[in-house]
């Protein structure tokens, strides 16, 4: 099974923040403009929560708060879970599986934050590699 590490390889270890005091409605316009649907909300340099848009549809638009004067800490989930770079797809999942997530922040090897995992990028590493060993079985097979 292939690790977090080949993902972030493939995908780029860019990583989108907000600050806990920036605004909710910063926050939906940074997701909008990269086509996200959550950010790592760091301070101090460190994580200390997460935001999504899923947060904004619960703890703001239906609570009649607007967006613009919300600060993103009243509304982030906290603690953040992360996983460390060289962990198997597999157990990132079950992980993501476990807690109820869908974005797991990923760190290196020197513990710095080196890019950032969707349950949408585990299933299709997990797919093209249950589609490769397919491929390879019928090659046998038919060979």
């Amino acid at each position: 099974m292939k690790s977090i590490e080949e993902i972030i390889a493939h995908k780029g270890s860019v990583v989108l923040t907000v600050s806990p005091d920036d605004t909710v409605y910063d926050a939906l316009a940074l997701m909008a403009q990269h086509g996200i649907g959550a950010l790592l909300v760091v301070e101090n340099e460190k994580p200390c929560g997460f935001v999504s848009e899923r947060d904004y549809a619960r703890k703001v638009a239906l609570q009649g708060l607007s967006s613009k004067e919300v600060p993103i800490r009243d509304i982030m989930a906290s603690p953040v879970v992360y996983v460390q770079a060289d962990l198997a797809i597999d157990k990132a999942l079950g992980i993501m599986s476990e807690r109820g997530i869908r974005h797991l922040p990923v760190l290196g090897a020197d513990g710095v934050l080196c890019g950032m995992v969707s349950i949408r990028d585990l299933a299709r590493a997990i797919i093209a590699e249950q589609k490769f060993t397919i491929e390879q079985l019928q090659q046998y097979i038919y060979s």
